[in-house]
């Protein structure tokens, strides 16, 4: 289960680091080789997002990403297609990250069953609270796939407690309000928002939304279990290519 694996990880490392990527973009190709040089540089694991049209909870660069996948022809059965295959390839867990509206139009059962196949291990969906998702939760349950909830800085503690509850794996601790991309103050209001989150659960926490450099890692540590990197690394990649992906990376730890 993913819960053992980010323990077992964490004996080994005092913070772990999770990317993120929107599959097809700026394609296929580059994507791929976008993973291995994560992998290489030595992530834990990975969220492969499904282009969606109104990713709600995406800031700019991760809503223009998507944007051009979905121009440049990626679908959901290739995403599919991609996630087996970098689950076959590299040893870290993938999860699926996308929006309600791409699992009800392929079935979320059906959709669930795909991820068991393509042997992902869980899914982050951003705008399907676990009061309207027992169909998802219950298919989750069935194929062992963990589903991870999303704490904010304004959930009240009883909500706290209870989107831990649905949670496996992890929960995903949005680190202020807003979209993804845009500056986070890493300060003592964040340090005690994470102090609630570890009250509420006793799963591993993830921090996302502006992590962006060793500074911003380094004020996790002790504080959450995983730290998750998104637009900043679409923005390396935008600027100064691929190959500056794995140096980048790297120098957060």
């Amino acid at each position: 289960m993913l819960e053992a694996y980010l323990r077992q990880k964490r004996e080994q490392q005092e913070i772990l680091l999770m990317t993120h990527i929107v599959l097809g973009y700026p394609d296929f190709d580059t994507s791929l080789r976008l993973v291995e040089s994560m992998v290489e540089a030595g992530v834990e694991l990975m969220e492969l997002q499904i282009p969606f049209s109104e990713p709600i909870a995406d800031g700019p660069v991760i809503l223009h990403a998507n944007q051009l996948a979905l121009q440049g022809g990626s679908t959901v059965a290739r995403c599919f297609e991609f996630a087996a295959e970098v689950a076959r390839r590299f040893p870290i867990p993938f999860l699926f990250m996308s929006y309600y509206n791409v699992l009800f139009k392929h079935g979320t059962a059906a959709f669930v069953s795909r991820m068991a196949k393509a042997n992902l291990k869980g899914a982050i969906v951003p705008d399907l609270p676990p009061e309207e998702a027992q169909e998802y939760l219950t298919a989750m349950a069935g194929s062992a796939l963990d589903p991870i909830f999303i704490y904010s800085p304004n959930t009240k503690p009883e909500r706290l407690a209870s989107l831990g509850s649905h949670s496996r794996g992890f929960v995903y601790c949005v680190a202020r309000k807003g979209v993804t991309g845009t500056h986070t103050a890493f300060s003592d209001e964040l340090s005690l928002y994470l102090s609630r989150a570890r009250a509420a659960t006793q799963l591993p926490l993830a921090v996302g939304f502006g992590v962006q450099n060793r500074a911003d890692v380094d004020f996790l540590r002790g504080k959450a279990d995983i730290a998750v990197v998104g637009s900043e690394t679409i923005r390396i990649l935008d600027q100064q290519g691929l190959a500056a992906v794995k140096p980048f990376l790297q120098s957060l730890r």
